[in-house]
């Protein structure tokens, strides 16, 4: 009998036994491995910060060579750089002549205090350390961080704006989160639970080691495993297990230290539920910062089966930071793969050490590493999937079953994507339309009202951004309150009618919102050119709200001046017997509350607001209701549905309808963040977009004309921007707003000064059309109307005919609420004792129910040759590529009324009479202009609408290479020549000349 048969499970047996008695004592075998050598730097309760092999080391054999920073995730040990000194980070490196640091922030568990840090202590902490090691080594320095360590290295460059950062290198790090989010996950469904996480659960909670761990190993299950069952069929072989002995210990204990639940809390909701390192507008201190600010070189390490830092999720650096050199290197391995073991050893880490060398000027772009392409796709919710990773593990399947399978799962995704769109969007709006429909006249609703509930839902949700800074909706809420303190002092009361004469800035949102919490009415007035005593008259104005900036004006009015806004400490040089009252030196705390006061008090029926229009040169007060707001906020926040991942870009002014209506309404009620400009500076636009993040840009009519034509206008790269909502948009440059800011869509609105008729073209695909009625915002037809005869039409049983598809008709409304006393009331229109009000609007609707705006009633321009709708032709001549601007007005000569047309025309660019020609041949209903001529430029008013006195006040217009008049017997435009204009101008004058 063969001894050795006989003795060698016996030997086995006992070395499995000892090795596993050492594993259960020691927590895993001995290995004799001794850490690479380094020093303490710096050393704060935040953070240590090492330096390996320092320079008095003596396994430093080289000059320190340029320095690496690297950074751990908040879950992992600083000790991941250094799992086994040969194959290590910091050794492979230190090798390669690179100079390597580690941040280590330590566990959060077991220092005083840990638990409550957040994201931004971590990137304070890292901005920290690059300032020591460059202030240390006198170099620039290469950021390089695993997962979440890399994105705190894009945050923090991003922060400081690349200063002193040569490159940065990062392993698997997500940047697009929501391009796609581990284990399939759907975008939408993760943005909801991580928001849901964030609000409800780590707000409570933190995370220990040992969770992390688990969930860490639960993303790969079957690796995890593999490897344990390797581990005990080798227990017996020690030699076997020894080289991978240190990083299996570190992957099953001691690489893992607990989150603090406030910084979990901010990654789901900063970089999980709203995106923003691809949105940009985080929140580090106060200050919001956007990846665009990168400049230097960038690095992406992407792991080709990598479930948590997936390739799409990775690659998102590209299009989020566009001024910098974005480069990749693809690696077959998982995401710890990337960075430790037999992979990372070979091919991660000397490419690093490349890299550094190459940025160096020591040598040659590495072959491995090729610049990251641009991917304008929109991304799917693939990702990883599972069964990739499950597939990498066992090896099982072949590439062409997978390729079915991956296909037949596309259409699923594709088809389920929507559904699972309609039903977020749904949850989302259906609430909003729902209270909507519930608000009647004594309803307590305001703009007061809503601001407090949502600063008792979130009160650390952030609300009002400007200049760069960020205030939550708690801190604004408890700054509106003191303000009201302030005016009840100086006599302010329920009902009073207050100006507000200010710059738009978060004082002016302020006084708004405390003259409505205290049930006050708040007249805007527009600074600088309005006549300011003619609205302090018609607006019953008995003290003025405004700003240093407006102060001289205020003086010159004849009511009492409170001046809010500046800070404390500012002085104003006011004379004792001034009528002037600094807000600011007023102590909230000792204004004693009286009886009467209520906070939030207003009704729906109650008059809220007064804002101005200028109708021929004269001031016309527009009376604004509590429902007439809530209309509109409502309505914008579910056309637009916003959430609180959405940042709103207020480009009008507050004192404008569309400010105070769409802008703020809209943001308050979707509790998102508001972000106020100075105004529209073309050079400040983008940059503006990018540092906020913002998603929801608001205009008025052409206001987006000097953005998208600016001569230097270069959009690169990603940009947040997903809607622009507003009114009045001209087709050509909805056009071009829509090419230039692809996928962004464009939410058009119509309504009525009073608030009875609204409606939005929610869906965006029909280009000019002022879309349907808005859900919750009352009920609107359209009445049959003979324009020839300017007559409502009825039909045989007396009632008011409704008009059919494609024709002409105007549009009723279905009254709510308090009728201005100058509507036009019809009663007994389409039902004995029905009430509704003419909104004198005339349009058409199609065969979808899409409703498209012809013109103004009294304003329809009556030729001898029929009614021509200006609307209808104005946006017919918009729609040609050359034209910029068009505006069609009437012109009143000897020979009758002339339809004229003027356009502006875009640099470079013409338009020919067969331009013309087409392009009102494909106008539904409607006649033709009598001229269409090039003019210099349009007026635009105050809030950017074309204006049309001045050029009506010039005539027809002289006969040109660049006017053209309409043949009626062929239908096609001719040039304007001087016998064809005294013609429409009944002189029989051909004394003008062609040009």
């Amino acid at each position: 009998m063969n001894l050795s048969a006989v003795t060698r499970p016996v030997e086995r047996l006992m070395a499995t036994a000892q090795n596993g008695f050492e594993v259960l004592r020691l927590g895993g075998l001995e290995t004799g491995a001794v850490p690479s050598p380094f020093q303490i730097v710096e050393s704060k309760p935040m953070y240590k910060l090492r330096r390996y092999f320092p320079p008095d080391s003596r396994a430093r054999q080289r000059p320190a060579g340029p320095p690496v920073l690297m950074v751990h995730p908040m879950m992992m040990s600083a000790n991941m750089w250094d799992v086994t000194r040969e194959d290590g980070a910091v050794g492979i490196l230190h090798e390669a002549g690179i100079d390597p640091w580690v941040i280590d922030f330590g566990s959060p568990d077991e220092v005083e205090g840990g638990m409550e840090r957040n994201l931004t202590d971590h990137i304070v902490a890292l901005n920290e350390a690059i300032d020591t090691v460059k202030d240390t080594t006198g170099q620039s320095v290469h950021l390089a961080g695993y997962s979440q360590g890399g994105m705190f290295c894009y945050q923090t460059a991003a922060y400081r704006r690349t200063k002193d950062i040569a490159s940065i290198v990062a392993f698997g790090s997500p940047v697009d989160t929501l391009a796609a989010l581990p284990m399939g996950i759907p975008p939408n469904i993760g943005a909801v639970a991580a928001d849901f996480m964030a609000d409800h659960v780590f707000n409570r909670i933190d995370v220990p080691g040992w969770l992390a761990r688990t969930g860490f190993q639960m993303l790969d299950p079957l690796k995890t495993a593999k490897a344990r069952i390797d581990f005990l069929r080798q227990l017996h072989d020690r030699d076997a297990l020894l080289p991978r002995e240190q990083q299996r210990r570190f992957l099953d204990s001691e690489g893992w230290i607990a989150w603090s639940g406030p910084a979990v809390s901010e990654l789901l909701k900063q970089f999980i539920s709203h995106n923003r390192m691809m949105s940009g507008g985080f929140n580090i201190n106060g200050q919001l910062v956007t990846l665009s600010d990168i400049t230097c070189p960038v690095l992406a390490f992407v792991g080709e089966v990598d479930d948590i830092g997936q390739p799409a999720s990775v690659r998102g650096i590209k299009r989020a930071a566009p001024g910098a050199d974005v480069y990749e290197v693809m690696i077959r391995a998982g995401h710890f793969g990337l960075v430790v073991g037999s992979k990372a050893a070979t091919a991660t880490w000397p490419t690093v050490a490349d890299w550094v060398r190459w940025l160096s000027g020591q040598d040659s772009r590495p072959a491995a590493i090729t610049p990251m392409q641009d991917s304008d796709a929109e991304p799917d919710e693939s990702g990883v999937a599972l069964s990739a990773r499950l597939m990498h593990g066992v090896a099982e399947a072949s590439e062409v079953a997978w390729s079915l399978a991956r296909g037949a799962a596309g259409a699923v995704v594709n088809t389920r994507k929507s559904m699972r769109t309609l039903a977020v969007e749904t949850a989302r709006t259906l609430p909003r339309l729902t209270r909507l429909g519930q608000i009647n006249d004594h309803t307590r609703i305001s703009l007061g009202r809503i601001i407090d509930e949502q600063a008792d839902g979130a009160p650390n949700g952030e609300f009002l951004l400007y200049d760069g800074r960020v205030h939550t909706y708690e801190a604004v809420n408890r700054r509106i309150n003191n303000v009201v303190r302030g005016l009840i002092s100086v006599g302010v009361r329920q009902g009073v009618r207050v100006g507000v004469l200010m710059d738009t800035r978060p004082s002016a949102l302020v006084a708004i919102a405390a003259l409505s919490r205290l049930g006050a009415v708040a007249v805007l007035m527009m600074p600088p050119d309005a006549d300011l005593a003619e609205a302090i008259r018609i607006g019953g104005v008995s003290e003025v709200i405004t700003d240093p900036g407006n102060l001289d004006a205020a003086r010159k009015l004849s009511v009492k001046v409170l001046v809010l806004g500046g800070g404390e400490t500012r002085d104003l040089n006011l004379p004792d017997d001034s009528n002037v009252v600094d807000m600011e030196k007023i102590d909230p705390d000792a204004v004693a509350l009286p009886g009467w006061y209520r906070p939030n008090p207003g009704f729906a029926r109650d008059l809220a607001f007064v804002a101005f229009n200028t109708v021929s040169g004269a001031l016309v007060p527009k009376q604004i209701t509590n429902y007439r707001w809530a209309l509109s906020a409502f309505g914008t926040a579910s056309a637009a549905a916003l959430g609180r991942g959405d940042t709103v870009y207020c480009l009008t002014p507050l004192h404008h309808q569309s400010g105070l209506l769409v802008s703020l309404g809209g943001a308050v009620v979707g509790g998102t963040r508001i972000a106020l400009s100075r105004g529209l500076h073309p050079d400040r636009f983008l940059t503006e977009i990018r540092q906020y993040g913002v998603t929801v840009v608001s205009y008025t009519w052409t206001m987006l004309r000097s953005v998208v034509d600016d001569p230097d206008f270069r959009l690169r790269g990603n940009h947040p921007v997903r809607l622009f909502i507003g009114s009045g948009m001209p087709p050509g440059l909805w056009q071009r707003t829509v090419d230039a800011f692809s996928p962004a869509n464009v939410v058009e609105f119509f309504a009525t000064t009073d608030g009875q008729a609204v409606l939005a073209n929610v869906a965006g695909a029909k280009i000019g059309s002022k879309g349907r009625p808005l859900p919750g915002g009352g009920q609107v037809e359209l009445a049959a109307y003979d324009a020839d005869d300017d007559l409502i039409l009825e039909d045989d049983r007396g009632f008011v005919a409704v008009a059919e598809p494609n024709e002409v008709g105007v549009l009723l409304a279905r009254p709510w609420g308090p009728i201005d006393p100058t509507a036009s009331v019809k009663r007994g229109v389409f039902a004995p004792g029905d009430t509704w009000i003419s909104t004198e609007y005339v349009f058409r609707r199609d065969a979808d129910g899409d409703f498209w705006l012809l013109g103004n009633r009294p304003l329809l321009i009556r030729t001898e040759r029929g009614v021509v709708f200006p609307e209808s032709v104005t946006d017919a001549v918009s729609r040609i590529n050359a034209v910029d601007l068009a505006a069609t007005y009437s012109v009143e000569e000897a020979g009758g009324v002339v339809a004229v047309t003027a356009i502006t025309l875009r640099d470079g660019m013409s338009v020919t009479t067969a331009d013309l020609t087409d392009a009102f041949a494909s106008m539904p209903v409607g006649l033709a202009p009598d001229v269409v001529h090039v003019v210099p430029e349009i007026p635009l008013s105050a809030t950017f609408r074309p204006t049309v006195s001045a050029l009506r006040a010039d005539g027809i217009p002289k006969a040109s290479r660049n006017a053209w008049h309409l043949e009626p017997d062929t239908g096609k435009y001719k040039r304007l020549t001087a016998a064809a204009r005294a013609q429409l101008c009944g002189t029989g004058d051909s004394s003008g000349t062609e040009n």
